[in-house]
C-alpha cells in the first residue's frame, strides 16, 4: 500500500485539455512579461523561485510518455539557474529598447521548447523601456495550466508593495465573481507552429470601467466590443473614405468567428496556492476550460456603442447555452472513449474554422512586487497554431495591457491594428460619456 501511495504521488496524469496541448497540431505556449519599476536582481529571482515556484509539483516535473501513448508528470532534479536566463547583452548599444524587447519576446515565443526538462523558463533583462526599468519574460508550456491558474500562481508568489507580507488582491479575492467575470483563456490550434510578432499596448482600466458602468455591463463585454470595433475600423481602411455606402455593404458581408476558452472552475483562491507551496497542501490546478465560439460583429456602425451592446448580447446567449461546459464534457468523454487522435481532429476542425482568438485575465488591483521587485505592468499571450491573430487583455492596478500575437504574413501592419483598437476604445468612451450626460439631463 505504501509503495502504491508513493507511485501515485510521484506520477500524475495530464488532464484531457493538457494532453491536447502536447499534440503537434495543438501545441501552445504562454509568454508573459513582468515590467519592473527598479533594476532587476537575478539572484533574488533565482532565490525566490527556489523558495516558492519549484515547490509547486508541475514546475519540478518533466513529461514522459507511457507505453499506452499517455503523457504523465514525473518529478525530476534540475538546477533552477539553468531555467533563469540572463542574456549577455550590451544594452548601451540598443537604440530602440521597446523594439528590442518586442523582437526578443517574439524570438523566444517562436523557439520550440525542450520537452525533456521542466517546461518553464525566465529571461531577466536589465534594460529600460518606455514602461519599465527592467523586465522578466517568462515562457511556459500551456500543459502546465490555463491562464487563470497561472495568474493565480503569479499572485500567490507576489506580495503587496505596501505590505511585503500580504498577498495581493483582485476583484475575485474580495467578492464572489460570476461566470462573466472569471476571465477567458485562449485556445489555439493549427497545422504548425507559426512565426508570430508579439507586441503590446497599455490602456486605462478606468476608461474601460467608465463604459462598463454607463452601459451596465461587464469589463469582458467592453473589451470584446472594443475588439469588434477595432477590427471593423482596421478592415474598413482598405476602402476609400468616399466609398461610405460601398464600405458598409462590404463589411456586412465579412463573416468572422472568434474562439474563446472559458474558465470553468470556481475562482482559485490565492491563499490555497500560497499554502500549497509553503506547506505542501493541495489545490486544484491545470486546464479546466471549455470552448465557446462566437460571431464577431464587423460593421461600419454610426453608433459606436452598438459594438459593446452586440458583444454583451452575444456573450449572454453563450453563457445561457452552457456551450463551454458541454464542450468540456464532450472532449473528456471522447478522449476516454475514442482516444486522443479523434479528439485532436475534432478540436482542430473547430479552431480551423475560426479566424482569431482572444482572452481576458484579471491581474492584481493594487501595486504588487515580484520577489522584491515592484511591478509596473503585466503582459501575457498564449501562442500556437494557425490563426493569424491572438488578442489578450491583462489588467494590472489601473491599467489594461493589450497583447497581440500576429502572423505578419497575414497582418503585415500589427501596429496599425493596435492603434485602431485603442482609438476604438476612445470613441466608445466618448459616446458613453455623451450617453451618461443625456441620462442626467433626462
Amino acid at each position: 500500500m505504501e509503495k502504491e501511495d508513493q507511485e501515485t504521488s510521484t506520477v500524475e496524469p495530464l488532464s484531457p485539455i493538457s494532453q491536447l496541448f502536447l499534440s503537434p497540431t495543438l501545441y501552445c505556449v504562454i509568454i508573459f512579461t513582468l515590467g519592473f519599476k527598479t533594476r532587476c536582481n537575478p539572484s533574488s529571482i533565482v532565490e525566490g523561485i527556489k523558495n516558492t515556484w519549484i515547490k509547486f509539483p508541475r514546475f519540478s516535473c518533466k513529461l514522459e510518455m507511457k507505453k499506452n501513448g499517455k503523457a504523465v508528470w514525473v518529478p525530476t532534479t534540475y538546477e533552477v539557474e539553468d531555467h533563469v536566463i540572463v542574456p549577455d547583452i550590451d544594452y548601451s548599444n540598443i537604440e530602440n529598447p521597446d523594439q528590442f524587447i518586442e523582437d526578443y519576446t517574439s524570438n523566444i515565443a517562436n523557439t520550440p521548447m525542450d520537452m525533456s526538462k521542466p517546461l518553464w523558463e525566465f529571461h531577466v533583462l536589465n534594460i529600460k523601456t518606455s514602461n519599465a526599468e527592467s523586465l522578466c519574460i517568462g515562457k511556459l508550456h500551456h500543459s502546465l495550466g490555463d491562464g487563470m491558474s497561472l495568474m493565480s500562481l503569479l499572485l500567490a508568489i507576489s506580495r503587496k508593495t505596501s505590505d511585503p507580507e500580504a498577498l495581493p488582491t483582485t476583484a475575485a479575492t474580495r467578492k464572489h465573481v460570476d461566470s462573466n467575470d472569471k476571465g477567458w483563456s485562449l485556445g489555439k490550434t493549427g497545422d504548425r507552429v507559426q512565426s508570430r510578432k508579439v507586441i503590446h499596448r497599455i490602456i486605462s482600466l478606468d476608461d474601460v470601467k467608465l463604459v462598463k458602468n454607463t452601459m451596465e455591463m461587464k469589463v469582458n463585454d467592453v473589451l470584446l466590443g472594443m475588439t469588434q470595433a477595432g477590427l471593423s475600423r482596421y478592415l474598413s481602411r482598405k476602402y476609400d473614405e468616399g466609398m461610405v455606402v460601398e464600405k458598409k455593404k462590404i463589411l456586412e458581408k465579412i463573416r468572422l468567428r472568434g474562439t474563446v476558452i472559458v474558465n470553468l472552475r470556481e475562482t482559485t483562491k490565492i491563499e490555497d496556492l500560497a499554502n500549497m507551496m509553503a506547506k505542501g497542501s493541495k489545490s486544484r490546478w491545470g486546464n479546466f476550460v471549455g470552448i465557446v465560439i462566437f460571431p464577431l460583429w464587423i460593421r461600419s456602425e454610426d453608433d459606436p456603442l452598438e459594438y459593446v451592446q452586440r458583444a454583451k448580447s452575444t456573450m449572454d446567449i453563450k453563457k445561457l447555452s452552457m456551450e463551454s461546459l458541454i464542450c468540456y464534457g464532450v472532449i473528456k468523454f471522447a478522449m476516454k472513449m475514442f482516444g486522443e487522435k479523434v479528439v485532436e481532429t475534432l478540436v482542430k476542425r473547430i479552431f480551423d474554422h475560426t479566424t482569431l482568438a482572444f482572452s481576458n485575465v484579471m491581474g492584481p488591483d493594487e501595486e504588487t512586487s515580484f520577489f522584491g521587485h515592484p511591478m509596473s505592468y503585466v503582459a501575457a499571450s498564449a501562442l500556437g497554431g494557425s490563426q493569424a491573430l491572438i488578442i489578450h487583455f491583462v489588467s494590472y492596478v489601473n491599467k489594461i495591457v493589450i497583447n497581440l500575437a500576429v502572423d505578419t504574413t497575414v497582418i503585415p501592419d500589427p501596429y496599425l491594428l493596435c492603434d485602431d483598437l485603442v482609438e476604438s476604445l476612445n470613441i466608445i468612451k466618448l459616446a458613453a460619456l455623451e450617453k451618461g450626460v443625456h441620462k442626467m439631463e433626462v
